[in-house]
C-alpha cells in the first residue's frame, strides 16, 4: 500500500528502487574499576558536589592493565553480534571509531582477529567524540552502495591514558568504555532517515591531543620528532558555547530537511558530554527531559563510545523500542559535529 500525507511519502509492501540500513542490534563494555568524584578529590582539589554541579558526573570507569581499546570494543561488538543473531562469518565490515587506538597502525584489524570475522574488512576512524557518528554514516554509505551487507560499527576509547590526572579541569570528565551497533543492508526501507556532518578547523585548537614533538638525533645534523602525546588539552567554556549553539542548529536542519518535527522524536541521544549541554539542546529543541538519553552520571565522557553505549542500555531496557524515532548528535573534538534521524530496527 502507498499512501501520501502532508509530511512524508510512506511505502508499505514494495521494495525499494534502492538499498537501506536496518538496525539489528547493540553491545556496549565498560570496565571494572569505578573512579568516583569522592576518589578524584583526593587526587585534585575538588568535591563530588562541585563536579556534580557542572558536569552531572558521578563516577566514570578506568581501564586496568588488561583492558584496552582492541579489548573493549571486542566485547562491544560481540554482544551487538549475539543480539543480531549473526554468524560471524557473514560480517563485511568492521569500521571501529577511536582516538586511543591499543595501536597506532589501526585497532580494528585486532578486533577483526579477536572476533574472528575472517571475511570482514576492518579499518579505524578519527573524529574524536563525533566518531562513532561519522563511523554509522560512513559504514552505512558502503551498505547503501551495495558494497556489503553486514557491518559492525564500534566506538571505543581509552582516554584515561591521555588525562592530566593534576588537571582539575579536565580529568573529572573522561571515562574508558565502548559501545557498538549492527547494521545490515536492506531493499525494504531505510532506518538511516537522513543526517549531516560538519567540521571546523580554524576552532580545533579548543579540544586537542596533540603531538609533544620531542626532538632527538639519530646521527649528527639529523633530527627527528620522537613518538608521544601531550595530554588533553581543553578550552571548557568555548566547547560548551560551541556545542549548545551548532547541536540545535544542525538537527532543527536536518529535522527542516527530512520532514520531521521535534515532535515526532521519540528519544534524543546527544554525546554524553555535560549534562547541562544535554539539557541546553533539549530545550532549544523544545524535546522534554524524559526523551534525553543520558547515562553521564555513571560514565563520563567516554568519547566515541557515548551514543553506542546509552543506546545499548536504552534497548536492553526496553526503553528504545521498534520503531522508536531517535535523534542523535555527536560533537567534539575537530571542532567536528554531525546528526542522524534514524528509526530503530
Amino acid at each position: 500500500m502507498t499512501y501520501i500525507s502532508n509530511k512524508k511519502i510512506l511505502l508499505e509492501g514494495i521494495k525499494f528502487n534502492q538499498i537501506g540500513v536496518s538496525f539489528k542490534g547493540s553491545g556496549c563494555y565498560v570496565p571494572e574499576q569505578i573512579l568516583t568524584n569522592q576518589k578524584i578529590s583526593q587526587k585534585v582539589d575538588t568535591s563530588d558536589e562541585w563536579i556534580k554541579s557542572r558536569t552531572g558526573i558521578s563516577e566514570r570507569r578506568i581501564s586496568s592493565l588488561d583492558d584496552n581499546v582492541t579489548d573493549m570494543g571486542y566485547k562491544a561488538a560481540l554482544t551487538a553480534i549475539e543480539m543480531a543473531n549473526w554468524d560471524i562469518k557473514t560480517i563485511d565490515l568492521i569500521v571501529l571509531a577511536t582516538s586511543t587506538p591499543h595501536d597506532l597502525f589501526g585497532s580494528a584489524p585486532s578486533i577483526q582477529a579477536k572476533l574472528g570475522a575472517a571475511n570482514a574488512v576492518a579499518f579505524d576512524l578519527t573524529a574524536a567524540c563525533s566518531g562513532f557518528l561519522f563511523a554509522l554514516i560512513t559504514a552505512s554509505q558502503f551498505l547503501k552502495g551495495g558494497s556489503f551487507k553486514r557491518a559492525i560499527v564500534i566506538g571505543a576509547d581509552q582516554l584515561s591514558s591521555f588525562v592530566d590526572w593534576n588537571d582539575r579541569r579536565s580529568c573529572i570528565l573522561f571515562g574508558d568504555g565502548a559501545g557498538a551497533l549492527a547494521i545490515e543492508a536492506t531493499n525494504e526501507f531505510d532506518n538511516l532517515i537522513g543526517f549531516d556532518m560538519r567540521t571546523d578547523g580554524e576552532r580545533g585548537s579548543f579540544l586537542n591531543l596533540p603531538s609533544k614533538n620531542n626532538k632527538d638525533s639519530i646521527i649528527d645534523n639529523i633530527d627527528f620528532l620522537s613518538g608521544a602525546f601531550s595530554p588533553i588539552q581543553m578550552n571548557g567554556q568555548e566547547v560548551y558555547k560551541f556545542a549548545v549553539r551548532e547541536v540545535p542548529i544542525i538537527l532543527e536542519k536536518l529535522f527542516k530537511k527530512m520532514n520531521y518535527t521535534s515532535d515526532e522524536v521519540d528519544w534524543l541521544v546527544l554525546h554524553q558530554a555535560n549534562q547541562r549541554i544535554l539539557d541546553s539542546v533539549g530545550d532549544r529543541l523544545k524535546i522534554p527531559g524524559e526523551k534525553i538519553l543520558s547515562n553521564l552520571e555513571k560514565y563520563g565522557n567516554t568519547s566515541a563510545a557515548t551514543i553506542p553505549l546509552v543506546m545499548d542500555e536504552a534497548i536492553r531496557n526496553n526503553r528504545i523500542k521498534q520503531n522508536d524515532i531517535i535523534a542523535t548528535s555527536g560533537f567534539g573534538a575537530g571542532l567536528s559535529w554531525g546528526a542522524a534521524l534514524i528509526k530503530w530496527g
